[in-house]
Formats: structure tokens, C-alpha cells, sequence
């Protein structure tokens, strides 16, 4: 299996820092962003890992190199603007055509190891997987809302008003290698990108997507307010104690 991390979009939520930097780049705590899901790649034990970027691709090459002090061995894709998710993930598809893929967004960050979904998965053999984080009624409007039924995934829908449960889709999908003929069917949504929502509806509506439920902590630092929460995460998982 071979990872895909993704780490593009103008991150105009950071705007000004992101004018001169890419998001990804930011700290969380101690260590840059993008730091957080390649090791949490290396420590499912996925050692093939291409980073998807826009116009900073040459800073992200300073930064890490081929990937090595990770962990991993990284190669670098380049997205051109802003097109969405799905689009980003396809611009992977040359280095890893041909093997299932695990797909974590670049801003989000996990406790647990996720070595045990990415077996579940290896054994499930095809289709998709995605990981599931349960939240409460309020932050569960800021993300996809998965509707859950006697184990399966009856459908996701995009940051509802009313979510129809507490489960929410982090940022991180598991596909086996039809996912870039699927992302060749899709049409560009309202906001003009390609939504990976609309490639996990295509495995639900097959029947072939599975889920696992994250029992550690989880969260994405994709605003001022989210990064600052996971910096205070990962510095209390790292034992610093807080003085007044």
C-alpha cells in the first residue's frame, strides 16, 4: 500500500501568513504541520509516500528532503489552484497507479496509530475504508456527516445544518486503485471543485465502503482556531505542563 498526503489549497483562512507560506508549513506546536501525517503514514508501516502540493512545492522539498528522516521514502506531485480533494488526489495517480492508497489530508492529526485500519483494509481486499470520528451536534456541521445503519454507511452528507448523527469523516480515506476512474466520472460541484465526498458516495452506493470508529483523540488544524487546539493537543501528549 502507498500513501498520499495532501497538501495544497491557498489556505486563505491563515490569510496573510498563507501569502507568503504554505499552510502545511505552519506549526503545530513544535514541528510543521505536514510533519504529523507522514509519520503517522510511517507508523501504519506505509513507506512509499507522494506529497500533493500547489506553487510552494519547492519549499516543501527544503523541508523534507526524499522523505527519509520520516521515515518514509517521498516523491512530490504539483495541483495547480485550487480544484478540490479529489482533484489533488488524482494528481498522484502517476506514482501510484496500480496499489490501494491511503489518503490523509495534510492538516489532520490523529493519536492513535492507524496500523490496524490499514490491515483491516489489506484484508477487505477492495473497495474503499474511511475512518470516523464521533463529535458533538456542533462540531459535527463543520464536516461530512456520515448516516450509519447496522454497521454500514447508508450515505455522507456535506456539513449539514442537522446532521443526521455525531459521526464525522476525518480526513482520511483508504481506496483501492479504481478511485482515479472514479474521480474521472465526477463533474465539479457548486464551489467549482472535485469533492472526495462524491468519490466515497460512489463506493457507499457499490456497497464496498467499510468504516472504523477513532477511539484517541483526532482533529484537523485547518483554521486559527483548530491549529491552535492541536498545538495544546500535542504538547499535552508530549507531557509539557501549562504555567499561569
Amino acid at each position: 500500500m502507498k500513501g498520499v498526503v495532501l497538501a495544497g489549497g491557498l489556505g486563505t483562512r491563515f490569510h496573510p501568513v498563507t501569502k507568503v507560506v504554505n499552510k502545511h508549513l505552519l506549526d503545530v506546536f513544535d514541528e510543521p504541520m505536514v510533519f504529523f501525517p507522514i509519520r503517522t503514514l510511517a507508523a501504519a508501516g506505509i513507506k512509499e509516500v507522494t506529497l500533493v502540493t500547489g506553487e510552494e512545492i519547492s519549499q516543501f522539498k527544503r523541508l523534507l528532503g526524499d522523505g527519509s528522516t520520516l521515515g518514509v521514502h517521498l516523491t512530490y506531485a504539483y495541483q495547480e489552484g485550487e480544484r478540490g480533494i479529489a482533484d489533488a488526489l488524482s494528481r498522484a495517480e502517476a506514482l501510484v497507479r496500480g496499489d490501494p492508497i491511503i489518503v490523509i489530508l495534510g492538516d489532520n492529526i490523529f493519536q492513535e496509530s492507524l496500523r490496524s485500519e490499514v490491515d483491516a483494509f489489506v484484508e477487505q481486499g477492495k473497495g474503499a475504508r474511511i475512518l470516523l470520528k464521533q463529535v458533538s451536534p456542533e462540531d459535527a456541521r463543520r464536516f461530512g456527516v456520515a448516516e450509519v445503519a447496522d454497521g454500514k454507511i447508508l450515505g455522507i452528507e456535506e456539513k449539514p445544518e442537522s446532521p443526521r448523527s455525531d459521526l464525522v469523516v476525518t480526513g482520511c480515506y483508504l481506496y483501492d486503485d479504481r478511485v482515479f476512474d472514479i474521480i474521472r466520472t465526477l463533474v465539479p460541484s457548486g464551489r467549482g471543485e472535485l469533492e472526495i465526498t462524491d468519490v466515497n458516495n460512489v463506493y457507499i452506493q457499490e456497497r464496498s465502503m467499510t468504516y472504523g470508529v477513532l477511539r484517541g483523540w483526532w482533529t484537523d488544524a485547518g483554521t486559527p482556531a483548530s491549529k491552535l487546539k492541536a498545538s495544546i493537543m500535542v504538547a499535552l501528549e508530549k507531557g509539557v505542563t501549562f504555567h499561569r
